[in-house]
């Protein structure tokens, strides 16, 4: 990577088997990991992509997009733009309403950095068919601006409407021309816009892991690139600390460690770029040591936890230790770079037969003389809500096909038996990653990994019997893929 050293862990002081533990117990905990890279004293000692991703593969980042709102409003500060305390309101007269409750008109910018607004929630999904910013406006306030710490997406949407109305800019174009092109920054990265065209400020980042270690270690040099200061060193100090408590918010132990600007704090003394699902920029100033990752933990109670505890538990313990046989951390160094060159998305098969959750071994049939009885059958499916009429399941010796109808569209989902297949997730266009197996002797699991501006999954379970088919549907994705959800039955037509 341009301006980035590569080097063994060990030259970082990190035993290359604390690096192997660290991937152990991340597959332990069946977590559905992306990317991983580590980085200490600005060398870089680790890095994996979970095929079909690659280090050049563009993802959603979701919330890590509100930590670049906030660099972009210590740039406008400097060019004397704006003022941290200017209130909001001041900038889009053209969203007040003439009936405006006096806490909204005294939000300042410092107030939504800080997610000290006075709403409780993200305004604009309550309808979003509705202008975005002008929800945070017109929202019924529920207490005083600058007080308590609610999470509140709407804030980091308006912040970025900020910058890009005052610069006529989109909002990372701005920040590209005025530091991240420098950093080495992928050009090709960008923001989802909403149905109204405006970037999704809050949520939409599509960029690079090596992105976002570029940005990690951005904040941990608090500014400097290469000699030369791109924002205020005192910006980016205030933006890292702990400004805003967050102790009775949090729903889990990493949301509980206090908040900056537009980022979290964590525990060891760090701070967080943080996005859903663990998308993450773990940056501890203390050890000089950023943790890179990106994921699919939703669905995954406490996932983001597992990760952190992890890095925490097998990494950070074991760092400085010195290797009492230098043969013996080669050849851990070697190993360690193989597997992270294999590293691909686990098929349903290795999730389902791990030792933590192990089938009877008579749940496992032979899939091929199953799939004679059922192979290409139709099943006519009764009325419901999705639309499906009907659906169809072909198995041949390494993948397999998912057919239906849909609102009177034939569509299809292709998947492998032992691996992930790569292909477009029907309906929504969408990239995906698709793997099944037979549960039990009648029953078949299907789940699609959405590897796309959508990142979650689709599961779908098939439950034969001797002339029907009972399907249970879950979807894991934030705002659509609304149809895959729920329960369909069918018979034999």
């Amino acid at each position: 990577m341009k301006n980035i050293e590569i080097a063994p862990p060990i030259a970082a002081g990190i035993p290359a088997c604390a690096i192997h533990s660290f991937l152990d117990r991340l597959e332990n905990y069946q977590i559905n990991m992306h990317s991983i890279l580590i980085m200490r004293h600005s060398k870089l000692v680790a890095e994996g992509y979970y095929a079909p991703y690659q280090a050049s593969t563009l993802h959603r980042m979701f919330s890590v997009c509100k930590t670049m709102n906030a660099l972009a409003m210590g740039l406008l500060e400097e060019e004397e733009k704006i003022g941290l305390d200017d209130t909001i309101a001041s900038y889009f007269p053209d969203k007040i309403p003439d009936d405006v409750h006096p806490w909204i008109t005294e939000m300042t910018i410092r107030n939504l950095l800080m997610m000290r607004t006075c709403h409780t929630s993200t305004t604009y999904k309550r309808d979003l068919q509705k202008d975005w910013v002008e929800s945070f406006f017109i929202t019924e306030p529920t207490h005083k601006p600058g007080t308590v710490f609610h999470y509140d997406t709407s804030a980091s949407h308006v912040l970025c409407a900020l910058v890009e109305r005052l610069t006529e800019k989109s909002m990372l174009t701005y920040l590209k021309e005025k530091m991240l092109n420098k950093m080495g920054w992928s050009e090709d990265s960008y923001v989802l816009k909403n149905d109204f065209g405006d970037s999704q400020g809050g949520s939409g980042l599509m960029a690079t892991p090596r992105d976002l270690l570029l940005l990690g270690k951005l904040l941990l040099q608090n500014g400097s690139w290469n000699g030369e200061q791109l924002i205020s060193a005192s910006y980016i100090q205030q933006m890292t600390s702990c400004l805003t408590p967050n102790a009775i918010t949090g729903s889990v132990l990493s949301e509980t460690q206090g908040y900056g600007y537009q980022l979290w704090r964590t525990r060891h003394n760090g701070f967080v770029c943080y996005g859903m699902g663990g998308q993450l920029a773990v940056c501890l100033p203390d050890k000089d040591m950023i943790l890179v990752t990106t994921a699919d933990t939703q669905g995954v109670g406490g996932g983001n936890d597992m990760i952190y505890n992890s890095f925490y538990e097998e990494i950070l313990t074991k760092l400085d230790t010195k290797p009492n046989d230098m043969k013996q951390e080669s050849i851990l160094t070697a190993s360690l770079q193989e597997r992270l060159h294999a590293l691909s998305l686990t098929p349903v098969e290795k999730w389902c037969t791990t030792a933590n959750n192990r089938l009877s071994h008579t749940s496992f049939l032979d899939p091929y003389s199953v799939a004679d009885k059922i192979n290409e059958k139709s099943y006519c499916l009764s009325d419901n809500s999705g639309g499906f009429t009907s659906i169809s399941l072909f198995l041949a010796k390494r993948q397999g096909k998912l057919t239906f109808t849909l609102q009177g569209m034939s569509y299809e989902i292709c998947f492998g038996l032992e691996n992930c297949l790569t292909g477009t997730f029907p309906v929504y266009n969408m990239k995906c990653a698709s793997s099944g197996m037979w549960l039990s002797e009648n029953t078949f699991y299907i789940k699609s990994h959405l590897i796309d501006t959508s990142i979650g999954s689709v599961q779908i379970e098939l439950v034969f019997g001797e002339k029907d088919v009972t399907a249970y549907m879950k979807k894991i994705e934030e705002t659509m893929f609304h149809e895959f959800s729920g329960h369909l039955y069918g018979k034999i037509c």
